[in-house]
């Protein structure tokens, strides 16, 4: 029996609620979309934010489904055929549900605000993904990227000294706090659907690019 093809599989994991992931998920997830990438994104959240976005847009830009369970590899093996990228919208505080994530994810992308309480959030996820990293390779590999960046101010600019401390990449791209995320969230949009050219959405292209640059590198 031929054995199913695995599509990437991208997880955006934070264990402290509130640090952007299901923003970043929605519209890196659309990015791909505009690439022809057949899409699938994962609300593994129990509190359904994802799927709640998905429900206020009836046309359904990007395919949503809610695997909110410790089984999701088992499950995301079931439905993945014909996909050629996954974006898994992690659930924060749950730490089983983070650690199966890492388990089936090529990438992990962790979104942290420019706050001490986001920093120190990371501990935790990034001991799974060590410990993960350990005993396969490398893998998935990871980075962090900052969230709700207010630019030219020096929480902002500290917050790449502290991330430096766990040893794991700092993307350069980011998003930073525009009106447009959250309106466009609220009408289960994204930031292209209106203008596809405007910052917020050179912000989450630069992050693609970013994404791939990396799972593609050495």
């Amino acid at each position: 029996m031929e054995r199913k093809k695995k599509p990437l599989v991208i997880a955006i994991l934070n264990q402290k609620g509130g640090s952007g992931k299901t923003t970043l998920a929605t519209n890196l997830a659309y990015s791909f979309v505009m690439d022809k990438k057949k899409t699938l994104l994962v609300d593994s959240d129990p509190q359904g934010s994802a799927r709640d976005w998905n429900e206020s847009n009836q046309s359904s830009i990007v395919p949503v489904v809610g695997l909110d369970r410790e089984t999701i590899a088992k499950d995301l093996e079931a439905i993945w055929t014909g996909y050629d990228v996954i974006i898994i919208d992690g659930a924060p505080q749950i730490e089983k549900m983070c650690i199966a994530s890492v388990k089936i994810a090529d990438f992990v992308l962790m979104p942290v605000q420019p706050s001490p309480y986001d920093i120190w959030a990371c501990a935790e996820l990034v001991d799974i993904l060590k410990a993960r990293q350990e005993i396969t390779e490398g893998r998935p590999k990871a980075a962090f990227i900052i969230s709700r960046l207010i630019k030219n101010t020096k929480l902002s600019q500290e917050v790449h000294a502290a991330l430096e401390d766990y040893k794991i990449p700092i993307f350069s791209s980011y998003t930073s706090q525009r009106v447009i995320y959250p309106t466009s969230a609220a009408e289960g949009k994204t930031v292209f659907c209106e203008d596809p050219v405007n910052p917020a959405a050179q912000e989450i292209i630069a992050i693609q690019n970013e994404v791939m640059e990396m799972i593609n590198g050495s």
